[in-house]
Formats: structure tokens, sequence, C-alpha cells
């Protein structure tokens, strides 16, 4: 039976993480998630993990395969498209190495199915800072780089950068994905403030995020220098291209 929740995780070699997080994303009891892998030709080898494992689970694990290291934001507009295309209600972004607590997405879905939430948020710093092994000068660039978001854009959510976001399909449909200008991790700004924009309710839910043990970080000082000076272009959008925030629902 198909589910009504997708969980998306975008994938450049995560050999070491894809079939432990594929099996514990499916063996949630409480709710039912179906799971889409976005993989960028991978050298090693994980879309093929990925493809044996879509035998034990022929209905609920999906994968696109894309040509190469594309950039995260498109890979998540790949697989947003392709989750409406399919009538998914609650789309889920996450990561593969299990940073993100795999049984939150239950408290996500339930935000946006159940308390009138069109965005839920895993937010690190919604309750304090709950990182760990986080080395402190990442910590605080992360946290202090959201607050400086907040303070350009007027966006009250506290952990902007946050990868592990559930939202109502209203929202995705209400967003001209293709507008979305941002390929990297500034892409998880751009898409909070433009749902801010447009009015939709935002929620943070706290999470304890876990830095990665197996496989190799793909973050790196540009990925937040994009973040930090991308926050004025989309200040300054607000102005000059108002039409971008206006609601308006496509067509499947």
């Amino acid at each position: 039976m198909k589910s009504d929740s997708i969980v998306i995780i975008p994938t450049y070699n995560e050999r070491e993480n894809i079939a432990n997080m594929i099996d514990t994303v499916l063996a949630i009891e409480e709710h039912c998630f179906d799971l889409l892998i976005i993989d960028d030709n991978s050298p090693d080898g994980t879309g093929g993990i990925v493809d044996g494992l879509i035998e034990r689970y022929p209905e609920r694990l999906h994968i696109i395969k894309r040509s190469g290291k594309l950039g995260l934001g498109t890979a998540y507009i790949t697989g947003f498209k392709w989750a409406l295309e399919q009538g998914y209600e609650y789309i889920i972004e996450m990561d593969a190495d299990f940073s993100h607590p795999p049984m939150k997405l239950i408290e996500l879905q339930n935000a946006c199915a159940n308390e009138g939430v069109d965005v839920a948020i895993g937010s690190r710093y919604i309750s304090g800072v709950n990182v760990v092994n986080w080395p402190m000068g990442r910590v605080l660039m992360s946290y202090y780089a959201s607050a400086y978001v907040r303070l350009i854009t007027g966006m009250q959510v506290r952990d902007t950068t946050a990868g592990f976001v559930c939202y109502r399909r209203e929202v995705l449909e209400s967003i001209d994905l293709d507008s979305i200008e941002f390929k990297g991790y500034a892409f998880q700004i751009e898409m909070k403030f433009t749902a801010h924009r447009m009015g939709f309710k935002i929620k943070e839910i706290p999470i304890v995020f876990v830095n990665r043990v197996l496989g190799t970080s793909k973050m790196s000082s540009g990925i937040f220098g994009e973040a930090v000076f991308g926050v004025m272009k989309l200040r300054l959008s607000t102005i000059t291209n108002r039409k971008k925030y206006q609601r308006h629902t496509k067509q499947q």
C-alpha cells in the first residue's frame, strides 16, 4: 500500500550508511514512509546498493540516478517534482548519514498532518544547541549564520540551514521550484524564506544532530559562505521580484 509520505535522501558516496538508513526508515511502524534516493552517480557504488534493496522493498523504495554531482538543491528539486507527480501529501528532506534521527520523522510528519503546520523543521537550535561531535568552530559558524539570516530576513526560524524538513504538498505546489536559485546549502535557507514570505506556517521541532560516524562529510567553508552571502540577495529579491513570493497552485 502506497504511503502518503515520502522521505527524499540525496546521496553521493554513502555506501557505508545507505543500506542501514533504508532499512531503518522503512522499518518505522508508527507511520509508513516511502523512500526516494537521489544518487549523483556515486563512484563508490551507492546506487547499486539501492538497486539491490529495491528487490526487498519494491513498492516503497525508489531511486533516481543523475549523471554526476549536480548540487544538493537540484537533487531536492528533482525529488520534489517526482514526489508531487506521484501524489504524495507529505514530502520530507533527510540526510543519509544518521545525523538526523530517523524516529523524528514521525513527529515532523505529524506536525504537518495533524497540527496545521505547513513546514516542519527538525531544528538543532530551537532548544539550545543540540549538536554532538561537531568541532566548536563549526557549531559557532552554523549557529551564528542562522542568527545572521534571522537578522537580515526577519524570518524567525532558529535553524535556517536545517536539512531535515517536512513540507505539505501545497507548499511545494505553490513555490515555483524552477525559480529557486541556490544549489548548495543556501538552498535550505531559500526554501524556508520563500515559504515564510508566502505566509505558510512553519514550526521547529527540536532534534539532537549527531555528526556522521561513517563516510566523509560533504560540508566546506564555501558552503557556509554561499549561505551567508546569498541572504542579502534573497532579501533584495523581496523588493525586485515580488511575484516570486505570491502563492500559486501548479497543475499536476
